[in-house]
C-alpha cells in the first residue's frame, strides 16, 4: 500500500535549489546518514539518479567508481560538475527531470537516495521498475525513501508525492537478494515525523526463466 497526496505550497525542485544554494555557499558536503550506510555496496559502473549536491557520487569516484549522476537542481549539477573536475573524477554530472527517466543502458549499481517520494506514486512506481531493470545481473540496487507515517510535508509542495508503504520495497525486490534493509524514524520541524526505509539488494547473476502456463 502507498499513498499519493496532493499538498498546498511551493516545488519540492525549487526547496532543494534553495537548500542545495545554501549548502554550496558553506560547503556543506558530508555524506548524511543515508548515503554513509549504503557507500559500502556502490561499485564499478554506478547510476545516481537524483543525486543533489553529488556528495555520494564524489565518494564512490574516489573510490574507484565511474558515476553517472542525475538531478533535477541546476545549481546542484553545476557544483557537482565543478568539484568534479576540479578532482579529475569519473563523473558525469547531468541536470534532467527523472519523473519519466528511462536508463539508457545497464549498470553495476543503481542508486536512487530520496527520490522516489517526490513522484505521484504511479510514476514512482513505473521508475522504480526501470531502474530494477537497468541493473546488471548480480548487480546491486540501492534505495531510501519516505514511507506512510511521515508527517512533514514541507518540501513536497503543490505536486503529487509518494509515501511507499513500509514494507514495499522489500515486497518489490523480494527475488533479489537483500543485502542491507533499516527503517529509520527522525523528528522534524513542527512536531513532525520523517520515516525513512533504505534498503541495498542484489540482482539475481541469471535471469528467472518465465513460468509456462
Amino acid at each position: 500500500m502507498s499513498t499519493t497526496i496532493e499538498p498546498p505550497d511551493a516545488g519540492a525542485v525549487d526547496f532543494f535549489e534553495r537548500q542545495f544554494r545554501v549548502q554550496v555557499a558553506a560547503a556543506d558536503y558530508a555524506l548524511n546518514p543515508f548515503e554513509q550506510a549504503l557507500l559500502p555496496f556502490l561499485s564499478a559502473d554506478v547510476l545516481d539518479l537524483g543525486c543533489g549536491l553529488g556528495n555520494l557520487a564524489v565518494a564512490a569516484a574516489e573510490r574507484g567508481c565511474h558515476v553517472t549522476a542525475l538531478d533535477a537542481s541546476p545549481a546542484a549539477i553545476a557544483d557537482l560538475a565543478r568539484r568534479a573536475q576540479a578532482q579529475a573524477l569519473e563523473i558525469e554530472a547531468h541536470a534532467a527531470e527523472l519523473r519519466h527517466y528511462v536508463p539508457g543502458r545497464s549498470y553495476d549499481t543503481v542508486v536512487a537516495i530520496g527520490l522516489l517520494m517526490f513522484f505521484a506514486c504511479a510514476d514512482a512506481r513505473g521508475l522504480l521498475a526501470r531502474l530494477r531493470d537497468a541493473v546488471k545481473p548480480g548487480g546491486i540496487i540501492t534505495l531510501n525513501l519516505l514511507i506512510e507515517g511521515t508527517t512533514w510535508l514541507a518540501p513536497f509542495g503543490t505536486e503529487p508525492y509518494c509515501l511507499f508503504g513500509r514494507n514495499e520495497l522489500t515486497q518489490a525486490f523480494a527475488d533479489w537478494e537483500i543485502l542491507f534493509s533499516r527503517h529509520d524514524d527522525f523528528p522534524a520541524p513542527g512536531d513532525t515525523l520523517k520515516r525513512f526505509h533504505t534498503l541495498a539488494a542484489r540482482s539475481p547473476t541469471t535471469p528467472t526463466p518465465p513460468t509456462l502456463s
